[in-house]
């Protein structure tokens, strides 16, 4: 059984800061790539930021120069630094993590509420 467990969210004034972390946990064998999506309600989750085990990077273009995504390997866990925050980045944020296990499956954090007031 794997578990991803999200923390840091929070409210936040708009041009603040918020850290994301996100750790995963159980019977592990390694990780491939791991990222961070958001939703509000009435829309699709969409991709925020996603890091290859190698600390390759891929951005929304939206996050672009804003947010920074990061790992640790050794803790098995995807960190989301996210500054200048505007009130359109307020959704829930949700880690992601393809997690190989006996198969290679894709696990997904509770979700985390971020709320960016103006």
């Amino acid at each position: 059984q794997v578990q991803l467990v999200e923390s840091g969210g929070g409210l936040v004034q708009a041009g603040g800061s918020l850290r994301l972390s996100c750790a995963a946990s159980g019977s592990i064998f390694s990780i491939n790539d791991m990222g961070w999506y958001r939703q509000t309600p009435g829309r699709q989750r969409e991709l925020v930021a996603t890091i290859t085990t190698g600390g390759s990077t891929n951005y929304a273009d939206s996050v672009k120069g804003r947010f920074t995504i990061s790992r640790d390997n050794a803790k098995n866990t995807v960190y989301l630094q996210m500054d200048s925050l505007k009130p359109e980045d307020t959704a829930v944020y949700y880690c992601n993590a393809r997690v190989i296990t006996i198969l290679a499956l894709n696990y997904w954090g509770q979700g985390t509420q971020v709320t960016v007031s103006s």
